[in-house]
């Protein structure tokens, strides 16, 4: 289950770099640039490729997938993500953004397993909304469930009624099998952890919840009965993370709530633009997963083009692929410590700086990073 216990990766990994929307390409730019340096200063095996996606591709190629960028996104290794979604995308036609769209991207490529952690940085605690003593040593992942749910379900889309009324329709609904694939990874990486799992549903008002809360109890029983399990209604949850965050090690939930939960955690560290994630599948025989990796935030075309986003999120999410594709747990800890040490040096993006301190652009705060790797 663990990278650390993986096979041995083939020799070169081919990154598949899709920058995408809005600040995407800015804060994408700076993960690549940190990568980069893993590859001359440790020999990491990466050969990084970028392609177009999106925006960017609809205006050079009037599509929003060119197939040789879903080609590329088949055959590789992993994709490093930057940012979808904007207000320029309303001249796409609809096929097209469909054809182009993140949730297709995931379903093909079955990467059910979605890891969002959230770490409180001790020079980060002003930033934060909630009291220093409230989020200090507050260490969570979320295992949030990809490629089913409400945003797959089906029958979905906007219907006229007779009366000539609009209605909005999304199925929220999932197997038994959906739920313990999901269930089992967020034990097993729980006992990589402090062996605390929180599963998160709404089965008091939602049969898909109730199935949710079956199935996850039966695989803890038959699987994994050394694991503490405990259920917890996802607006508790939602409570708990800014009442007591610290009492949280897995939570494993579904594909709507752990995105909305997900993002509530982000003020742990007082901005979105510190949150990463991974997008994983089940193993090979090989023990080899198919990964996306990317920033949680958004592609807030507000601020695109100004080079004030936060790249840290990109950059955490170039150390979850370390840890996960190129199975270099060591080297995970090196990138990560460097966040932490630039961070703890006073380095601050406008989204995380107080006032009266100075605030980087998004270059000079992956230079931070970078000097602190040379830094050792």
């Amino acid at each position: 289950m663990t990278p650390e216990s993986a096979a041995a990766p083939r020799p070169t990994l081919d990154i598949v770099v899709l920058p995408g929307d809005g600040i995407g390409p800015e804060v994408t730019d700076e993960a690549v640039r940190v990568l980069d340096w893993f590859v001359t200063h440790r020999a990491v095996p990466l050969r990084m490729t970028r392609h177009l996606f999106g925006s960017a591709a609809w205006a050079a190629e009037r599509t929003a997938m060119p197939d040789r960028t879903w080609a590329a996104i088949m055959a590789g290794d992993a994709i490093l993500f930057g940012a979808t979604g904007s207000l320029d995308q309303t001249h796409i036609p609809p096929e097209e953004r469909r054809k182009g769209a993140l949730l297709t991207m995931r379903r093909a490529l079955d990467v059910f397993a979605n890891l969002r952690p959230v770490k409180a940085q001790p020079a980060l605690a002003e930033a934060s909304p909630f009291k220093a003593r409230t989020v200090a040593g507050a260490d969570l992942v979320f295992v949030r469930e990809l490629t089913a749910g409400v945003y797959f379900g089906t029958p979905r889309g906007i219907e006229t009624l007779p009366d000539g009324t609009r209605r909005g329709v999304n199925t929220h609904a999932y197997t038994d099998a959906e739920i313990a694939r999901a269930a089992r990874f967020a034990f097993q990486l729980a006992r990589t952890r402090r062996n605390h799992v929180t599963s998160v549903d709404k089965a008091n008002v939602m049969e898909a919840g109730r199935l949710w809360r079956d199935v996850v109890s039966q695989v803890h029983a038959a699987e994994f009965p050394d694991v503490t399990l405990e259920h917890m209604l996802a607006d508790n949850c939602a409570l708990q993370l800014g009442r007591a965050p610290t009492r949280f090690d897995v939570i494993v939930t579904d594909n709507l709530f752990g995105d909305l939960l997900s993002d509530c955690a982000g003020a742990i560290n007082g901005s979105l633009g510190m949150l990463p994630s991974a997008a994983l599948s089940a193993p090979d025989a090989d023990g080899r997963r198919r990964a996306l990796y990317e920033p949680i935030h958004g592609s807030a075309p507000d601020i695109a083009g100004k080079g004030i986003a936060n790249p840290l999120g990109a950059i955490l999410s170039a150390a979850m692929l370390l840890r996960w594709t190129a199975r270099l747990p060591a080297e995970a800890d090196r990138l990560e410590a460097a966040v932490a040490s630039a961070l703890d040096a006073g380095a601050r993006t406008a989204d995380i700086a107080m006032p009266g301190e100075a605030v980087l652009s998004t270059r000079a705060m992956a230079d931070a990073v970078i000097a602190a790797l040379d830094a050792g």
